[in-house]
Parts: C-alpha cells; sequence; structure tokens
C-alpha cells in the first residue's frame, strides 16, 4: 500500500483509512484511487473487521481529483477513479466517513456511498463539475435529488458553489455536525458500535438497504463516466484546468 493511504486499527473491529497526500489537499491522483480502493476492498475482506472508518489527514477529507491528472486524461473505459467508486458500491461491511475541511467534487459524492458521515462544522463541500466544464460523476445525478430533492440537486450541481456542514446534514448527506477535529472520533465510536453489533445482521441489513437501488446505481456511475471522460477533453475543461492551476 502507498503511504498516501494509512490504515490503522483504533478499536476492536474497526479499521481506518486515512488519504494522506496533505501537501495537495489530499487530492486523489490515479495512484491513490488505487491503493484506496485496494485498501476498502482489503478491509472488507478481512474477518477481523467489521466496520471501516474514511478520513483525512491533516485536518482536511479530500479537494477531490488531483487536476494534473485531468489535464492528461484519456478515454479510459474503466478509469483509477470509477473502479474506486465501484468498489465503494460493493463493500459488504458499514463505511463510516469523518469529514473535516474539505469535501470536493469526488470527497462530495463518496459520501452519497458511505453509510454514515459525520462532519465537523467547518467542514466545506462543493461540486464544483458544472464551472470545470465537466459533469456529475460517483452516480450523484441519482442519488443526489433523492437525497436533497431535485431543484436543491440541480442548484448544487450546476452552480458547484461551497456548501456548510450544516447544509449538507439538511440535505440528507451528513448524519451529524461535530466540533471542529471530533468528527473522527466520532466516526470511530459509531464504528466500534457497530462492530459490537451482530455482523451478519449488520452486513444483512446494509445489502438490504441499498438492493432497491443497485442496478441503477451501477448504471449511473457507467453512463456519467463515459460523459466525464469525454468532457475532460474537451476545450473548455482544458482552459478551466490550466486557469484552476495557475490560481493554485
Amino acid at each position: 500500500m502507498l503511504d498516501t493511504v494509512l490504515s490503522d486499527v483504533p478499536s476492536e473491529g474497526v479499521r481506518t483509512l486515512t488519504i494522506n497526500r496533505p501537501s495537495r489537499r489530499n487530492a486523489l491522483d490515479l495512484a491513490t484511487y488505487t491503493a484506496l480502493r485496494e485498501a476498502l476492498v482489503a478491509a472488507d475482506h478481512d474477518p477481523s473487521v467489521r466496520a471501516i472508518v474514511l478520513a483525512g489527514a491533516a485536518g482536511c477529507f479530500t479537494s477531490g481529483n488531483d487536476i494534473v491528472d485531468f489535464q492528461n486524461a484519456t478515454l479510459d473505459e474503466e478509469s483509477p477513479g470509477i473502479l474506486f467508486l465501484r468498489a465503494l458500491t460493493h463493500l459488504t461491511k458499514p463505511l463510516i466517513a469523518a469529514v473535516e475541511g474539505f469535501a470536493v467534487g469526488i470527497g462530495t459524492t463518496m459520501l452519497l456511498h458511505c453509510d454514515l458521515v459525520y462532519a465537523a462544522r467547518g467542514a466545506s463541500f462543493r461540486l464544483p463539475f458544472v464551472p470545470l466544464g465537466l459533469c456529475p460523476e460517483g452516480a450523484s445525478s441519482y442519488l443526489l435529488p433523492r437525497l436533497a430533492g431535485a431543484k436543491q440537486a440541480a442548484a448544487l450541481l450546476f452552480f458547484g458553489e461551497p456548501f456548510t456542514a450544516e447544509a449538507a446534514r439538511e440535505y440528507g448527506l451528513v448524519n451529524d455536525v461535530t466540533e471542529d477535529g471530533e468528527a473522527l472520533p466520532r466516526a470511530v465510536k459509531q464504528a466500534a458500535k457497530l462492530a459490537r453489533l451482530p455482523a451478519e445482521a449488520v452486513r444483512t441489513t446494509k445489502a438490504l438497504l441499498r438492493r432497491a437501488d443497485a442496478a441503477v446505481v451501477q448504471e449511473a456511475i457507467g453512463v456519467e463516466g463515459e460523459r466525464f471522460a469525454a468532457l475532460r477533453l474537451s476545450p473548455e475543461a482544458q482552459a478551466a484546468f490550466a486557469a484552476f492551476l495557475a490560481r493554485s
């Protein structure tokens, strides 16, 4: 496993996975997507693990896709990002996210596939796909309207403006808001509670909760992924990426 993904066992039955690229605000490059997917799958297959917690290092969840990769985009049918998203949807054990700081792009859409999410009061969420010349990903065009309502989902996805942890809770993305620095301890505490529950009952309940949407979520990930990959190569998107990197 690369050191861009750190693994720990803070409590019996609990595995924490931490995105660790603080110099890039934990942006997900291709190698980190692969490392994170492999770590999630390994935890899901490990009989000693009952619940998984996903977090970001240095007070930041993730600033989303590494824009440098976007400038060198190809039309790979199953990119590391898509494979990561599919792995999220296939996990059989509970996945809990602890969000501090920025949760941008896929940093927000991946939360749609987590079973529980705890966010610090100062966390900032954003879905800046359209302003970057892109379209939604991670089945967010399907799942976000179901959580937040069609009109609010349209506003979040069209304008890509930041929103707060309190707003994320109102939209159904977050279970609860903690004080800054307390999202991870809260997530670990909840994971430990899950780890003490009957494992097969927990897994079966998760599967039943997701059963009705499973097929359409997989289809949405595929369709969005194709459109997303094509748009990454467009002149509008490439110009937006160059402008973003010039400012950063």
